[in-house]
């Protein structure tokens, strides 16, 4: 290998290993902020936005499907169950 390919290397190992330890420092500092209550929305709120993401644009039967879902997440609070409820509603009411 060529002087420069081992200097490539090294500068990405050292940003590969800066990025870990920015992570830990702002990890650190957003659990000791007021904004702490975030990271423990954080999972939800991906799920919904990319829920959200997906239904921007369908058709009524998968905005209706998506309803019947949701009631089903509300009433059972199981995800197996919310799964049936909206792959049945969405066969049932069709695209």
């Amino acid at each position: 290998m060529t002087g420069a390919q081992w200097a490539l290397l090294g500068i990405l190992a050292i940003a590969a290993f800066g990025i870990r330890v920015l992570g830990l420092v702002a990890g650190r500092r957003i659990r000791s902020s007021p904004h702490a209550w975030v990271l423990a929305e954080l999972p939800g709120l991906i799920v919904v936005s990319l829920v959200a993401a997906s239904l921007a644009g369908q058709p009524v039967g998968t905005w209706v499907a998506a309803g019947a879902a949701l009631g089903a997440a509300v009433l059972t609070n199981h995800v197996i169950a919310t799964m049936i409820v909206g792959v049945l509603a969405f066969a049932v009411i069709g695209p």
